[in-house]
């Protein structure tokens, strides 16, 4: 899953990084919790930007996230996933980001003074349409796992008949 895109103008001397593009997805926390979150992506974003030394990669982890920095002479792509996303495809990700970012702004970054606040389309989009599907999403409509798994040849009786008693286990309560 990816919380967070953003794209900064990193400088070399190590003052602060200018953020150029944010983009964040911060619906899986707390109403309450949203606007620190937020905030503390930023701080981390800066603080990993700045860190990042020109035409490197780095990954850091904080909790159960990781932060994936991509910083292209400068300019700076950070990525917060989770620690299931791959890394391969997080890196892709980042490139791929400031690939369309100096498609659309060309070299307008190298004059930022300060934080832009308007939003990035390409952003967005890029933040819903790279999320890890769940099995759910990628079965046909209608179609649940049981049934797959009671059709299934790939699977032996004795696999079905623990994935069943598995399902039921874990259920909390059911009324009969």
């Amino acid at each position: 899953m990816i919380t967070s895109l953003l794209v900064l103008k990193c400088h070399p001397e190590g003052s602060d990084p200018i953020i150029l593009a944010n983009a964040s997805d911060v619906s899986h926390f707390g109403f309450f919790q949203r606007p620190s979150v937020r905030e503390f992506i930023v701080f981390v974003s800066r603080t990993v930007g700045k860190r990042t030394p020109p035409d490197q990669r780095q990954s850091v982890q904080h909790e159960e996230y990781m932060v994936h920095s991509y910083n292209r002479n400068g300019l700076c792509a950070i990525g917060f996933m989770d620690s299931h996303y791959p890394v391969r495809s997080a890196f892709s990700l980042l490139n791929q980001v400031l690939d369309e970012y100096q498609k659309s702004f060309g070299e307008s970054w190298r004059t930022a003074e300060a934080d832009r606040t308007q939003t990035w389309p390409y952003l967005d989009e890029a933040l819903t349409k790279f999320q890890h599907k769940t099995i759910d999403s990628v079965l046909a409509r209608g179609e649940k796992l049981d049934s797959l798994v009671e059709k299934s040849s790939d699977l032996s009786a004795a696999s079905q008949m623990f994935y069943s008693r598995a399902k039921s286990s874990n259920q909390c309560c059911s009324i009969l």
